[in-house]
Parts: structure tokens; sequence; C-alpha cells
């Protein structure tokens, strides 16, 4: 099991903030710091601290040596592609090709709103999510035109998410190296796991290459003592008790989890996860990357 920070960003975190953070995974030894990519805040209603998220992986880049670094995830309906496909493949330079790019269909209609973002129905934000991810890919790899290609060959992991329904995974199965699920109990992993297999199947790749991985919050050592409630799939508890959550999780399928750290002050719980939780279940090592299919 692979293990990464995972950061709302949108939720009042400062420029100090990011550097302390990013340090701490470097320095405790998790495998990545990712954020999500959002311009408004979810969980108040006050206005807050919002950094642009590619700004931000860029700048993390040049303070960094180590740690992969990325979104979950990049909505379509904030950026042109050819923006993105630029975007990350700067950050991709910066960081000596340690970036991955997760990539959604968007869902949050407020912050459309705000930002004069058009927010249309689900069904033309997933053709969109199509178009985008394949101009993506062209730019990276088959665009002579699209200058400098990246570092990261054939180019970084693009991870898409949701709960394996139907189109979702057959445009994974297509084009994804990574498919990220959130918030899911080891039986609804199991069960997207299996969903995963069947669209990569249809499609004649082998689902071995389309990794499966969560997103949940996680609360560990003395911070889930004061923690007044929890839900199901949420990873609560000392290191032993999150580490067996976690590997209940990978007999089901889940090869990397992001841990959702909702106190981005608290440092000592990232070391904690870094130093403590990411070895108790780390069982074969650094794993290579996925590849595309040739």
């Amino acid at each position: 099991m692979r293990v990464c920070l995972m950061i709302e960003g949108q939720e009042g975190v400062t420029w100090d903030d990011w550097v302390a953070l990013a340090r701490a995974c470097e320095e405790s030894g998790l495998e990545g710091l990712f954020r999500s990519d959002h311009y408004l805040g979810i969980m108040s209603d006050e206005p807050v601290a919002a950094h642009d998220a590619w700004a931000t992986i860029s700048a993390l880049s040049a303070l960094t040596k180590r740690i992969r670094l990325g979104t979950m995830v990049s909505p379509v309906t904030f950026r042109h592609p050819a923006v993105v496909a630029r975007m990350v493949v700067t950050a991709d330079h910066v960081s000596g090709g340690r970036v991955e790019l997760g990539l959604g269909a968007g869902w949050y209609e407020a912050e459309h709103e705000t930002h004069g973002f058009p927010f249309p129905p689900l069904g033309e934000r997933f053709d969109k999510l199509e178009h985008d991810a394949d101009a993506i890919l062209r730019a990276w790899t088959d665009d002579p035109k699209q200058q400098p290609k990246p570092v990261q060959r054939p180019h970084p992991p693009v991870i898409l998410g949701g709960s394996a329904k139907p189109r979702g995974a057959r445009l994974a199965a297509r084009v994804a190296q990574e498919y990220n699920t959130t918030f899911a109990t080891p039986e609804e992993c199991r069960e997207r796991r299996g969903a995963l297999d069947r669209a990569c199947e249809a499609v004649g790749r082998d689902p071995a290459t389309l990794p499966l991985s969560l997103m949940t919050r996680c609360v560990i050592g003395s911070a889930a003592e004061r923690l007044d409630e929890r839900q199901q799939a949420w990873l609560v508890g000392g290191v032993d008790e999150v580490a067996e959550q976690l590997r209940a999780l990978e007999a089901a399928g889940v090869t990397r989890v992001f841990l959702q750290h909702l106190d981005h002050r608290d440092l000592d719980s990232v070391a904690l996860m870094g130093r403590e939780l990411a070895p108790a279940v780390a069982r074969h090592g650094k794993r290579a990357l996925p590849r595309l299919r040739e």
C-alpha cells in the first residue's frame, strides 16, 4: 500500500502552510502531497484562502526533491485543455518528473457561479472530460508543435475517478493510469475494482495496469481521541488500527491511499502517517508507476 497526504487547499491553507506540509511529507517518508483544485471554500460560509492548485504545485516542485505532487482533482470546467497540458508539463519539468494530473468533470456549482465558469449539465461536463483528456494526452505525446514534452515518459500519470460507473470506468480503461474513488468501504472498493476489471477487459487492457486508489479522511493518533464523530469509511484510530483498516482496503484491491488531512496545521499527525503508518503497510517497497499500454 502506497501512502500519500491529501489536503483540501481551498480551506484557508496559506503559502507558509504549504511549505510546512511539503517539508513534513518529505521528512516523514510519505510518497506524495496531493491537493484539491477549488477556488471557493466548501466547509465554511466565510471567505478563506484558496491558492491556485497548479501554481502551488509548481512552486512546491521547486522546494522539494522527492515527493510526488498532484491534484485530486482538477475540474475540466476551469481551464482550456491546452492550458492544463502546459501547466502540468511545466510542473513536470520543475519537479524533475514528480507530478500527476487528477482530472474530473467538476461538481461544485457555487464556485463556478462565483468565478463566472460555465456549469453545464453533468452529461455535457463529462463530454468535456472525455474531450479534454484526449487533448491533453495528444499535446504531451503526438503534437510536435507542443513543446517541451514531459520529463515523465510517455507522460505524467493521469488519474480519473468516481464510483466506477460504466461511462467513467470505460474512459479510465482507455486513458487513465490510475482510478481513484472516495470515502469507500472495503466492500465498495471491491465492487468498484470489479467494474474496472470488466471495463479494461472490454477494451483489451490488462486490469493490473489500472490501479485503484482511495481518497478518504484519516484521523490518527492523539487526534483521533478528540474526534466527536466518524463516518464508516474514515480511517480513525492509532497507527495499528489504521494500518489494519488499510490492509482490509488492500485486500479489496486498493493499491494507494490519499489520506485527507483536514487539520492542515497538525504536522504531528503528518509525521505519524509517514514515519509509522506508511512503513507498517508497505509490504513490497516502492512500486513502479503504471505506464500506458504501447
